[in-house]
C-alpha cells in the first residue's frame, strides 16, 4: 500500500504535516479527515523514476530546469475548464480527457501547458501538481481550486464552479472595459484635435496678427505663445506623450511595496472611480472566498489564497488581519468590520453566514449584489462624461476662438484708419 505525505490544517488552524498509508488519494484524503484535520495538500511519498525525471529533466527551461509556459488567453482557459468539467463527469479519465482537449485547441501556449500537465499526470503527478509548474497559465487560486477537488473526490464539480467564477469575472471586466471605450476614445480624438489647432491653425493667425503690427491682448499673446511652444519646442510631444508619461510613473512607483500601496490607495480615493474599484475589489474578493469555500478548501488557506488574488494591497492587507484574527479565535465578520474596507452590509450578511453555517453561499450573494451595483455605477460615470466631456472641449475649443478673435475689431479699425 503506497505512504502519502500530508499537509493539513486542525481546528485551530496551525500546520500538520505527517505521513499515512492508503490505497488512494481519495482514501488518504478520507482518512486524514477522520482525523479532525483539514487536508491543503498531498503528495505519494516516493514517486516512480519516470516522474522524477519529468520534473527535474528535459523541456528547454531556463537554467535547465523545466519547460514552462506563459500566460495563456482567459477566455480559452475557461472554456477548456468548464469542457474539462463535462469530460470528467461523463467518467473519462484525466490524461484522456487532457489529451482530447489538447487537441482541439489552436497551436498556443494552452495547447502546449495542456500537453505538458498531460505528460506529468501520466508520469503519476496529480493534476493539481503537474499546473503548479506552469504558475503563469494556471495561476494560484486556479491550482489550489483543483486540489480541493481531488481531496474531496468532487474534481468535476469544482471544475465546474471555477468556470462560473471565470465567466462571471471575465463578464465584469468586459462591461467595465467596454463602458470606458468611448469616453476614452473622445478624449483621445479631443486631445488629438486642440494640438492640431495649437500647431497648424493658430500659427497662421499669428503670421496675420504680426503683419498688422498692433498690439495683442494679454489672452491672445498667450495663446500665441502657448502654440509657438506647441509647435517649435516639440510641445506636441508633450502633450500627446503625457498619459503614457502618466502611466509609465504610476507602473515604476508600484514595483516597490509601498509604491504599490500608495497607488492602490489613491485609487480608492478617487471620486466615482475610487467607488467602482472598491466594489470591483470586494466582488472579486468575495467570490474568490465563496468558490474556495464552497471547494471544500480551509479557511485559513482560502483566506491565503484570496489575498493574493485581491488585486490591491488595502484589500489584501484587510485579509490578512482577518486571517490573524480567526487564528486567534474571532469570527470572520469582526476583523473585517474593523479593517473598515467594507461596506456594513457585507460584513452583516458575512455575519449572518457565519451563525447560519453558510458562509459560501452568503460571500457569492455579496459578490453578485457588489457586480451589478458596480455594473450600475459604471454605467452611471459614462453618462456623466459625455457631457462632461462636451462641455470641457466646447470650453477649450471656445477658448481659442475667442483669444483669436479679440484683436481683429481693433485691427480692423487701424487698417479703417490707415486707408
Amino acid at each position: 500500500m503506497p505512504t502519502y505525505q500530508y499537509e493539513a490544517m486542525n481546528n485551530s488552524g496551525q500546520p500538520v504535516k505527517d505521513k499515512l498509508d492508503a490505497g488512494s488519494p481519495e482514501e488518504a484524503a478520507t482518512k486524514i479527515r477522520a482525523l479532525g484535520l483539514f487536508p491543503t495538500k498531498l503528495k505519494q511519498a516516493g514517486k516512480p523514476p519516470k516522474a522524477a525525471a519529468k520534473q527535474s529533466g528535459g523541456g528547454g527551461g531556463s537554467g535547465g530546469g523545466r519547460r514552462t509556459v506563459g500566460r495563456v488567453n482567459k477566455k480559452l482557459l475557461t472554456q477548456f475548464t468548464r469542457q474539462l468539467s463535462t469530460l470528467i463527469d461523463a467518467g473519462l479519465p484525466i490524461v484522456r480527457s487532457l489529451r482530447i482537449l489538447e487537441q482541439q485547441q489552436k497551436p498556443g501556449m494552452l495547447r502546449v501547458g495542456l500537453r505538458l500537465v498531460a505528460e506529468d499526470v501520466e508520469a503519476g503527478s496529480t493534476l493539481s501538481e503537474a499546473m503548479e509548474r506552469h504558475p503563469k497559465a494556471f495561476d494560484k487560486l486556479y491550482t489550489n481550486m483543483i486540489r480541493a477537488g481531488e481531496l474531496g473526490g468532487v474534481l468535476d464539480l469544482v471544475l465546474d464552479r471555477l468556470a462560473d467564477f471565470m465567466e462571471k469575472s471575465q463578464a465584469l471586466k468586459r462591461k467595465v472595459i467596454g463602458a470606458m471605450v468611448y469616453p476614452i476614445a473622445v478624449i483621445s480624438f479631443a486631445l488629438i484635435i486642440v494640438t492640431l489647432l495649437l500647431a497648424f491653425i493658430v500659427p497662421k493667425f499669428d503670421k496675420i496678427f504680426k503683419s498688422m503690427g498692433s498690439e495683442l491682448p494679454g489672452i491672445t499673446q498667450a495663446l500665441v505663445d502657448f502654440s509657438m511652444w506647441v509647435k517649435d519646442d516639440f510641445g506636441w510631444a508633450v502633450i500627446l506623450g503625457s498619459p503614457f508619461l502618466i502611466w509609465f510613473i504610476f507602473r515604476l512607483i508600484k514595483t516597490t511595496p509601498g509604491g504599490r500601496q500608495f497607488v492602490d490607495r489613491l485609487k480608492l480615493r478617487v471620486p466615482i472611480i475610487g467607488r467602482i474599484i472598491s466594489k470591483q475589489a470586494i466582488a472579486r474578493f468575495t467570490r474568490t472566498m465563496g468558490t474556495l469555500l464552497a471547494a471544500g478548501v480551509p479557511i485559513l488557506e482560502a483566506l491565503n489564497i484570496t489575498s493574493e488574488t485581491s488585486g490591491n494591497t488595502v484589500i489584501s492587507g484587510a485579509l490578512n488581519d482577518v486571517h490573524d484574527g480567526i487564528r486567534e479565535g474571532e469570527s470572520f465578520a469582526e476583523p473585517l468590520r474593523q479593517a473598515r474596507v467594507a461596506d456594513p452590509m457585507v460584513t452583516n450578511m458575512i455575519d449572518v453566514g457565519e451563525e447560519t453555517g453558510e458562509l459560501d453561499k452568503m460571500l457569492v450573494k455579496v459578490a453578485d449584489t457588489y457586480d451589478e451595483e458596480v455594473d450600475s455605477l459604471v454605467n452611471s460615470l459614462a453618462s456623466l462624461l459625455e457631457p462632461v466631456m462636451v462641455i470641457t472641449l466646447g470650453v477649450i475649443v471656445g477658448f481659442i476662438v475667442i483669444a483669436l478673435f479679440i484683436p481683429l475689431p481693433k485691427m480692423l479699425e487701424t487698417v479703417q484708419q490707415q486707408q
